[in-house]
Order: C-alpha cells, then sequence, then structure tokens
C-alpha cells in the first residue's frame, strides 16, 4: 500500500457524532501503511457552510448521517459535496501518475 493515495467518506448516526474525529482517527491507519491521505479540503465550502439543510462533510471528507436507525440516505447536497471531493482526488492522483 506504500505510495497509494486514498480520501475518507464517512457515516455517522446522528450530527455531532464523531464525523471529523472518525476521519482524524483514520489517518494513522493510512499513515501506518504509507498512505497519501488526500483531503477535501475546501473545494465545496460553499455547499458545506451552508445552513438550509442539516448535512454532513467537512474538510476532512464527505459525510452523511445515517440516522439513530440507519434508515437515512444521503441527501442531494451529501453527494454533490462527495462527487466535489472525488473529481478533486481524481486531479490529485492524475498529477501523480
Amino acid at each position: 500500500l506504500i505510495g497509494k493515495t486514498a480520501g475518507i467518506f464517512v457515516s455517522t448516526a446522528t450530527p455531532q457524532g464523531g464525523q471529523e474525529t472518525t476521519a482524524l482517527n483514520s489517518l494513522s491507519v493510512l499513515m501506518h501503511h504509507g498512505i497519501t491521505f488526500v483531503p477535501a479540503g475546501y473545494r465545496a465550502w460553499d455547499l458545506m457552510a451552508t445552513f438550509n439543510e442539516v448535512h454532513g462533510g467537512s474538510p476532512w471528507g464527505a459525510g452523511t448521517y445515517a440516522g439513530p436507525d440507519a434508515s437515512r440516505q444521503p441527501t442531494a447536497l451529501e453527494k454533490e459535496i462527495a462527487e466535489i471531493q472525488g473529481s478533486g482526488f481524481y486531479k490529485y492522483v492524475e498529477k501523480l501518475y
């Protein structure tokens, strides 16, 4: 796995459920295996900073809330944030290889 790249997408049950902590704790595993972490960063900040709906995601990576019974599906906004992260990830990896 040394030299590979990775991004992080997370899902937690509720807001304040530890999305950023989950992403941060994942970094130790990635680094242990020599994997380079490519964060979402602020590419989708205008979407992440909206208060129009409850949504997951942060500069660490895209995210969603599953709900207390795991029945909630990602919203269109959460999917758009994930797509922006994926596009940025691709552009970064394309430069490496």
